[in-house]
């Protein structure tokens, strides 16, 4: 059985990670809507619209190179009754997949937005010289 490399083109190899983060970044639901943003040339600013979220019921950590965040509260049933619920307070986890040498540098929750800052920490060499022995 033969396979095809990454997008079907023979002059992609060892492409299969990438491939395989394309897959994973187009599943999933599109709850909790989230922005993504430069912040200048070496930063990126994550957003998610977390309404009604409390900083005790996120959860934001880096797990083998993916940014993960997850959501849970706590629900107090009979506490509330509803005319129109239309605020989701529903649980959820979010994953980014992230490049090596990028970290987060920083969070904070403000207005229903959970902002998250990521810093690329080495710079990228676009060049990667081969020395060629000679025998």
């Amino acid at each position: 059985m033969t396979r095809n490399p990454f997008t079907g083109n023979p002059l992609l190899l060892g492409f299969e990670e990438v491939e395989r983060l394309i897959d994973g970044a187009s599943k999933g639901s599109g709850y909790p809507p989230y922005n993504i943003e430069e912040s200048g040339t070496n930063g990126w600013r994550v957003t998610l619209a977390v309404a009604g979220f409390g900083p005790q019921d996120l959860s934001v950590t880096v797990e083998n190179r993916h940014l993960v965040i997850r959501g849970s509260r706590q629900t107090h049933r009979g506490a509330r009754i509803y005319l129109h619920q239309g605020i989701a307070a529903r649980s959820f986890e979010r994953s980014f997949a992230l490049a090596r040498g990028v970290d987060v540098s920083g969070a904070s929750l403000a207005d229903g937005l959970l902002h998250i800052d990521l810093t690329r920490t080495m710079p990228e060499d676009p060049v990667h010289r081969v020395r060629i022995e000679t025998r």
